[in-house]
């Protein structure tokens, strides 16, 4: 991998999202800044997809299941040239093609529709079985929040995965430790993710989410495994952004013209310190 232009993209992603978001006046910022590294390390170094052939059958897919943050994954697809940055700033609004949840049937590059918390791993599972089953190549890359994890259908899809040896379908946790409504542990203890992943028959391996060369290792090993692989990311919500970093409530907050231009600025800021480091 380029650490350099890995981090720059990461850069760009959060600045992006933010000037989406600001465009509409609000957004689910929380979740999407703390995903902007594993997405920039996912479509700059790790995943094969082609913006001028998007629907080739043997592409990797990423499945947003934690679809709220479709935002952050529309300022990737931005970079990589599927939708245009201009497209950006319709987020949510009438007609747009880029709603707040993603879908795929509006955006380009967007292969799974999501937003339902639970569904996406399922939707996952069906793509990785259809593509063993049509001796199709390419990975299938789901991620998952851990508020998320409480959902039932998560381990029944998990099972299911690791019952059928599914080695083409990595899980990405966006361990940030927060929900919509307080901490993980306060509202339903997940316990030790990577344990549980394991019990159920995955194998399970864990990283700084924020770390961009951490976690490009963990995901190169995901994806060169001979078995169904949990890639547990341990992040922070609001992670990049001064003004989501700050409050207790981040899930969702109002964004003006005046918080974004901030927070860009601390953006260029911080990325030009990484670069001397």
């Amino acid at each position: 991998m380029n650490k350099t232009e890995t981090l720059k993209m990461a850069a760009e992603i959060r600045k992006l999202t933010i000037t989406a978001m600001e465009s509409i006046g609000y957004g689910h910022i929380g979740g999407s800044m703390s995903i902007c590294e594993m997405l920039a390390v996912l479509y700059n170094d790790i995943m094969d997809v082609d913006p001028k052939n998007p629907k080739d059958p043997n592409r990797d897919y990423l499945v947003l299941s934690k679809g709220h943050c479709g935002p952050a994954v529309y300022g990737a697809l931005a970079l990589k040239g599927f939708i245009s940055k201009d497209e950006l700033k319709t987020l949510n609004h009438n007609g747009t093609n880029l709603p707040s949840h993603c879908n795929r049937l509006k955006t380009n590059g967007v292969d799974i529709t999501t937003g339902s918390l639970g569904q996406g791993l399922s939707l996952g599972a069906g793509v990785a079985m259809g593509k063993k089953l049509q001796c199709l190549k390419g990975m299938v890359f789901v991620i998952v929040g851990d508020g998320e994890l409480q959902e039932g259908q998560i381990w029944e899809a998990v099972q299911f995965l690791a019952h059928q040896k599914l080695n083409n379908l990595v899980v990405i946790v966006d361990n940030n430790r927060r929900q919509l409504d307080g901490f993980t542990k306060d509202v339903c203890n997940p316990f030790d993710l990577s344990q549980k992943f394991k019990a159920f028959g995955f194998d399970a391996i864990e990283a700084d989410g924020h770390c961009v060369e951490e976690t490009y290792k963990a995901l190169s090993a995901a994806k060169a495994a001979n078995t169904p692989t949990a890639v547990i990311l341990n992040t922070e919500k609001g992670y990049g952004c001064n003004f989501s970093e700050i409050p207790g409530f981040n899930h969702f907050m109002t964004i003006t013209k005046e918080m974004a231009d901030s927070a860009k600025e601390d953006i260029n800021r911080r990325l030009a310190l990484a670069l001397k480091l």
